[in-house]
Order: structure tokens, then sequence, then C-alpha cells
């Protein structure tokens, strides 16, 4: 059986790896939008401050899993 601490790391090492992962693909699809405009990658004010509430409030409902019980 797993310790606490090893299951912990693993959970770090996962959770890393997800955001890495994640961080890649919306890089692509920045770059992606960019090559279908014709333009430079960039995101204006307005789609930088969606985008952070949008992260927000998916790290809240992460945060509250298995808050039901």
């Amino acid at each position: 059986m797993e310790t606490n601490s090893e299951l912990r790391t693993k959970t770090l090492a996962a959770g890393a790896i997800i955001g890495a992962l994640t961080g890649l693909g919306a890089a692509y699809l920045l770059v992606q939008r960019a090559d279908r405009n014709e333009s430079e990658t960039s995101l204006t004010t307005r789609e930088g401050l969606r985008l952070g509430v949008l992260i927000l409030g998916m790290l809240r409902s992460i945060a509250q899993l298995g808050d039901d019980k």
C-alpha cells in the first residue's frame, strides 16, 4: 500500500504533466489561429482576462471535487 507521501508525489507529478500538456495544446491552438489569420501570435487584453477567469473557475471546480460527501 502506498504511503500518503508517495500518493502526494504521484498526484503532483501527474498534475504537472497534465498542466504542461494543456499549456502546449493552448499554445498550439494560438499558433494555429495566428497562421489561419496570417497575423502575429498574440492575445488581446480582453481575451487574456476572459481566459484567466475561465481558468480560475476551473481550478475552483477542481478544488471542490469530493466535497459532496
